[in-house]
Formats: C-alpha cells, sequence, structure tokens
C-alpha cells in the first residue's frame, strides 16, 4: 500500500490498547517491566551495549527513551522517506543541533550552504562555533568542483565531517543538488572516516521530496510545518539509517529533548491528512505564483515553478523535487515600507511566522526570521526589505489571490 494508506494504521495494534481505534494517549513517564531479566535486557538495548536479535523487539522503559505514541509515529514518518529509522524531538531546531552535536567534534569542519533558515544560521554561526567546530560556507550555484576546491583551499579537508544543507532554501526557494553534494561527501570521505550529507526537507516536507534517495545520509524536519500543519505543535524530526540513527537517539535520551506523548498523537492525527493537505497547498502555489508574477506591483517572484526550463535550476527541480511546493517569496516594488503596507492590509492571510499549515501565513524575512543572518549575507541572497515570504495554505485559491490583491492595491 501507498504511505498515505498506511498512515491510518502502520505500526498500532488495537488488541494492545483495548481495541483503540487510533492510538491513545500514554501520558505516563515510565512503565513497569514483567521482570527483572525483562528489565535487564530493555536497558542491554537502550544503551547499546548489545545488539537486539531478530525476533526481539525493543521494551519500553523511560518515555526519555522511548513511548508507544512515539514509536508508532517514528514507524509511519519512515515510510514517507523510506529510511530505516526516525528518530521525533520536542522542535526542528532540536532535532537539527542535536545531529550537529553528535556528528561533530571540536576541530572538526562543517561544510554548510547559504542562506540558511535564520534560527540554523544562528546556532551554527555564533553557537557552534564556540566548540572549536570551523564552519564553511558554498552557495547556491556554486560547482561540484568549486565547493572541493573551497574545501582544499581552506587546509581542513581532513576534519571535514559533515555537509549540511537546506534545499529548497529559506526564503529563497534556492535549490541545492543533493546527488552532487552526496558526491562531495564522498569524495572527502576515507576508509576510516565517512563524511556525511544531512539535508533539512522541511520546505518540501516528506512528501515533495526524498533526499535519501539522492544520496543524503540524514534528512530533518521542522515537524511543526508541513508534517503538523495545523499551528498548534512544535515538532522535529530525524530519519536515515539504523546505525546513524541509533547514535541520534542516543545523544537524544542524554539530552533530554525527545517530543512528548501528546505531540506524538497530535502528529499521528496530522500524518493521516498530510498528502490531501500538500497536494492542495502546492496546487493553490501554483495559481498563486502565477498571479504574483503578472502584478505591476510585484518586482519578482521566487517560486521553483518559474525556474526557466535549460537551466541548472530548473534541471535540480526536475532531477529531485515531485512539485514546486507551497512556499513563495517575492519582492514589492519598493522597500521595506511598501512591504509592510501590503502585510497590514493581508485580511485572510495571517502576518506570522513559520510555515505549512492549513491556514496561510506571510512575514517579512529581513526583520523577522532572518533578522539575525549577517546583512552582507541577506544582501548577497536577495533577502532583502521588499521580500515578503508567503505559505499557502488550503484555503480557496481565489480568496487568496483576492486577498493579496487588495492588500497590494494599499502599495
Amino acid at each position: 500500500m501507498k504511505p498515505e494508506s498506511l498512515m491510518m494504521s502502520y505500526g498500532f495494534k488495537p488488541e494492545l490498547s483495548e481495541g483503540s481505534v487510533k492510538c491513545p494517549i500514554f501520558m505516563t513517564s515510565t512503565f513497569a517491566f514483567k521482570n527483572a531479566e525483562a528489565g535487564k535486557a530493555f536497558f542491554e538495548i537502550a544503551y547499546g551495549r548489545r545488539s537486539r536479535a531478530e525476533s526481539e523487539e525493543p521494551g519500553l522503559i523511560y518515555s526519555r527513551i522511548n513511548n508507544p505514541d512515539l514509536e508508532i509515529l517514528e514507524n509511519r514518518l519512515t515510510l514517507w522517506d523510506v529510511a530505516e529509522d526516525c528518530a521525533v524531538f520536542e522542535s526542528g531546531m532540536a532535532a537539527i543541533t542535536t545531529v550537529l552535536l553528535e556528528f561533530l567534534n571540536p576541530g572538526d569542519l562543517l561544510l554548510i550552504s547559504s542562506p540558511l533558515y535564520g534560527g540554523s544560521d544562528h546556532f551554527i554561526k555564533k553557537i557552534l562555533i564556540k566548540f572549536n567546530i570551523r564552519v564553511l560556507e558554498f552557495s547556491v550555484g556554486d560547482s561540484k568542483e568549486k565547493i572541493i576546491n573551497l574545501v582544499k583551499e581552506c587546509g581542513m579537508a581532513d576534519k571535514l565531517s559533515l555537509i549540511y544543507i537546506e534545499t529548497p532554501a529559506n526564503p529563497t526557494n534556492d535549490l541545492i543538488d543533493i546527488e552532487s553534494t552526496s558526491e562531495i561527501a564522498k569524495h572527502f570521505s576515507t576508509p576510516e572516516k565517512e563524511v556525511l550529507l544531512a539535508v533539512d526537507n522541511t520546505y518540501m516536507g516528506p512528501v515533495w521530496q526524498h533526499p535519501l534517495k539522492h544520496g543524503a545520509n540524514l534528512v530533518l524536519y521542522s515537524a511543526t510545518k508541513y508534517i503538523g500543519g495545523h499551528s498548534d505543535i512544535i515538532a522535529g524530526a530525524c530519519l536515515g539509517s539504523r546505525t546513524l540513527l541509533k547514535r541520534v537517539k542516543a545523544m537524544r535520551t542524554f539530552l533530554g529533548n525527545m517530543a512528548s506523548p501528546h505531540t506524538g498523537w497530535l502528529l499521528l492525527r496530522s500524518l493521516e491528512t498530510l498528502k490531501p493537505r500538500m497536494d492542495v497547498q502546492s496546487a493553490n502555489a501554483n495559481k498563486v505564483a502565477a498571479f504574483l508574477t503578472t502584478h505591476p506591483r510585484v518586482e519578482k517572484v521566487y517560486f521553483p515553478g518559474n525556474l526557466i526550463p535549460g537551466t541548472e535550476q530548473y534541471q535540480i527541480k526536475q532531477k529531485q523535487c515531485l512539485t514546486n511546493g507551497g512556499m513563495i517569496s517575492f519582492d514589492v516594488k519598493g522597500g521595506e515600507a511598501e512591504a509592510f503596507k501590503a502585510l497590514n492590509a493581508l485580511k485572510l492571510i495571517k502576518l506570522a511566522v513559520s510555515l505549512g499549515s492549513t491556514e496561510s501565513l506571510a512575514e517579512h524575512p529581513a526583520t523577522m526570521t532572518h533578522s539575525d543572518v549577517d546583512e552582507n549575507d541577506r544582501i548577497k541572497f536577495s533577502i532583502t526589505e521588499k521580500m515578503i515570504r508567503l505559505s499557502v495554505g488550503v484555503e480557496n485559491f481565489e480568496d487568496i489571490i483576492s486577498d493579496l490583491q487588495q492588500a497590494l492595491e494599499k502599495i
């Protein structure tokens, strides 16, 4: 069966929960063992003291380590990305920071794409460097050869441990070639040390792009966005091989940043409607982008559907993106004052950060989500005062367009 069908029942056994059709919320901190031998066996597996036998299922110990709601959720999330395992966190930043802390050591080199989401940019450039980790950036459009030379010229090629990219980039919708970046990771890998590739796939969600199929080792999400999709929870997720996720989950256990049972239960609810929601959002975004592209008060539209056939960005989109997504950024003619006039005039569309929810949202990246990004970087990547970021929801597309029309008339 297809993932959208399996979202209704995969991983849940009603007979273990009084016949309940839906998974209950297991609001408990700890779980009772049948006997001392079972408790010993559960801890041996949880702490990696031995491998799990083929027919052995890991037991429940403590909700900081595992919980039925999270286990079922993690099983279902693996289906979209065809991953071996998944770890769910209390926020997207918790997932990102846990991965960075687990796979980087003092003295290592981290290679990142630019631009990045403002929170990721802040953690990497202002917090991670405190741990004596060197950060090297490459830009959208840089060739594989140029990036390889960039790493070699920095003098720390042997210290490269992780490549972290965001594609499409927030808020510019710029695309990074996952397959090509994976080849860069392999180029610097040795028999003693594998360089890993982690991809923030939040902008495309688990339905529209599958980085593991293109060579990524780890996929990261702010599950607050499309996966949650209702602006009522904060959560994150990381997916990949069992070997790598064993390390991620171990770090999560001791950082204590796993999602709560209630968060897991809400995400299970959201997964049931994930594909139909995202299908509508993608279809709406195509129509909204077409409207914005021809509007006299709009200077430029940043949207994968507007890429010119034959260009490198278009070829990347065709290779790894299944749709154009649901995120649009656009420049109004003018600057901050004109952008603010349009934002303040919105009625249906909510003036708020975040994305991927059922309601349409609009914000001003330069002074909001990306305000902490270095000014020179903002200018370099066209994150200017005239840019507005729009997350397209599931409302009737004609109503979304009508709201944008009346708001743009205020400029």
